[in-house]
């Protein structure tokens, strides 16, 4: 462990954290992580399939819907290599580059999914607020527009969190908290002037996450307006319902990360458990709930499931 204790310099490898106090048996919480990440992987991947191939799928709603899912898909795929190295093969070194690569990733779909969730919002407020434009608001071109502007935008406020750390000096125990590359957590490794990189972190909190439920907030108020402008409740509760996995995919999305985030400005004050329990809410919770809320509240998405599955049964009998 000569590595950990050495001067300042840039460390080779980093060491991941499972779950403190648990070591002896996280053989056996891999298990329903493998059963998690199989459920995210399988469920995203179900709802790009049936968006794709269900002609009546390409509309405004599920084209964003098949967004999320592919940026859910992409948070998963971007954590399984080192959470079940840790949890299943009781490995916990990673290569610094590597790390920094996942940070890179992580916080990348990270982002995305925040803007995808606001673009998502505007879908259910044009939808709600203005029926009869809602396609020509919506038009495919604009569409493309959106999500290309949630990709260029995560890319470009992301990319110099890594260049900002790889001029730092390491000094302290290399140990994560996590079990995956975290921004705040590698930063808290360093000893040189971290200064620059905590404005830089909040201003990008800012600008991403802080400004994107802003929006949403903003929308679901014109929302909730709209909605108290007609008469009748059977059809207030009819409206409402069209928003209610999403309202719950915001939930989902923001509460964990919200508190990941306090978490690691007052982690002295918090257990450890904690700080695992809220990393992995974090990274887990949307990938698995998301395919399974719109496959239980979307009937067109449960129906075109039944369909594609059905016919595929049919052909191998």
């Amino acid at each position: 462990m000569g590595l950990i204790n050495s001067s300042w310099f840039q460390p080779h490898f980093l060491l991941l954290t499972g779950i403190p106090g648990l070591e002896s048996v996280q053989i056996w919480i891999s298990i329903p992580l493998c059963v998690m990440y199989l459920t995210a992987i399988l469920g995203n991947c179900t709802i790009l399939l049936v968006i794709k191939t269900t002609s009546s799928l390409h509309e405004p709603q599920y084209i964003f819907l098949s967004m999320l899912a592919a940026t859910d898909l992409g948070l998963s795929l971007s954590t399984l290599p080192t959470v079940l190295n840790v949890f299943l093969l009781n490995h916990r070194e990673i290569e610094f580059h590597f790390c920094l690569t996942q940070m890179f990733f992580i916080h990348i779909f990270s982002c995305m999914e925040s803007a995808i969730l606001l673009a998502m919002a505007f879908d259910r407020f044009v939808a709600i607020r203005n029926p009869l434009h809602y396609t020509m608001v919506l038009t495919p071109a604009r569409i493309i527009q959106m999500g290309l502007t949630a990709v260029v935008r995560s890319v470009m406020l992301m990319v110099p969190l890594p260049i900002l750390l790889k001029r730092l000096p390491f000094c302290k125990d290399f140990i994560l908290s996590h079990c995956y590359c975290y921004h705040p957590d590698v930063m808290k490794l360093a000893c040189g002037p971290v200064r620059v990189n905590m404005i830089y972190g909040l201003s990008l909190v800012i600008c991403s996450f802080g400004i994107d439920s802003v929006f949403i907030f903003i929308s679901y108020i014109l929302i909730l307006k709209t909605v108290l402008g007609i008469a009748s409740k059977s059809g207030q509760l009819k409206t409402l319902n069209t928003c209610v996995s999403h309202i719950f995919t915001v939930f989902i999305f923001y509460v964990p990360l919200i508190v990941l985030a306090l978490i690691h400005r007052f982690g002295k004050f918090t257990s450890p458990v904690l700080h695992v329990t809220m990393a992995n809410l974090f990274l887990f919770l949307t990938p698995v709930l998301n395919p399974l809320v719109y496959s239980l509240k979307a009937r067109q998405i449960r129906s075109a499931v039944h369909k594609i599955f059905n016919g595929r049964r049919n052909l191998f009998k």
